[in-house]
């Protein structure tokens, strides 16, 4: 493979575990319209926008609505995930991630995040992970959700780097389709068994250094 110029990351089960509050929150909207939404059901909102997130919700519950309603109902669910979030601090960086930064950072390797998240400043602030990023593109820059590639080309773009040079890190099926659109290399966290499509697979970023990413991808 080119060499690796940067890294970019999906925030949601990548770096933070925030997955955990937008089932939370999706699950009380689905319980408010009177249907079942499931741990299994919340896998297809992995890496998805908030209203294309919705549409999947309202199709698991049979429900079509116009699109006032459904403007009300996404802001209703992000109003509650935005009251889980706020209360965020270190303690929930995945472990392994703030080291795997650190890492890219002393090696010069440039990172940016790449999220379909609208609250990606808020998570990142309260965090403490804001400085660990040249570039941040989230839900706000962007016009379309993965698995076009849109997010991580801009944040290619916004480091000043090609995308053959990139590896993109992400727990999602539509992120690493995006990557691959987009041109680069990518890393899944979690299953092989769900994204066996991505370059390499690990369980989490505990298993990942600069080092090992330029051994993995050596022969690539």
């Amino acid at each position: 493979m080119t060499e690796i110029k940067a890294c970019l990351f999906d925030l949601d089960g990548v770096l933070v575990d925030t997955a955990k509050y937008h089932y939370i929150a999706w699950k009380e909207l689905a319980d408010q319209l009177g249907f079942e939404f499931t741990e299994k059901d919340n896998e297809r909102l992995k890496g998805v926008s908030r209203s294309a997130s919705l549409n999947i919700l309202l199709e698991i519950g049979g429900l079509a609505l116009d699109e006032a309603e459904k403007a009300r109902l996404a802001e209703s669910k992000n109003s509650r995930y935005v009251e889980y979030i706020s209360s965020m601090d270190s303690s929930e960086i995945l472990p392994g991630a703030l080291a795997f930064l650190e890492d890219c950072r002393s090696q010069g390797i440039g990172t940016a995040l790449g999220s379909a998240s609208k609250n990606a400043m808020t998570i990142l602030n309260n965090t403490g992970l804001t400085p660990y990023f040249d570039a941040i593109i989230d839900g706000t820059n962007t016009s379309v959700a993965k698995p076009d590639p849109e997010v991580f080309l801009l944040g290619a773009e916004a480091l000043g780097v090609p995308p053959v040079n990139c590896v993109v890190f992400e727990d999602a099926e539509a992120g690493i389709e995006a990557a691959r659109r987009a041109g680069m290399a990518s890393v899944g966290i979690g299953s092989p068994e769900t994204l066996g499509a991505a370059s390499l697979v690990v369980p989490s970023l505990l298993e990942m250094s600069v080092a090992r990413l330029k051994e993995a991808f050596a022969a690539v």
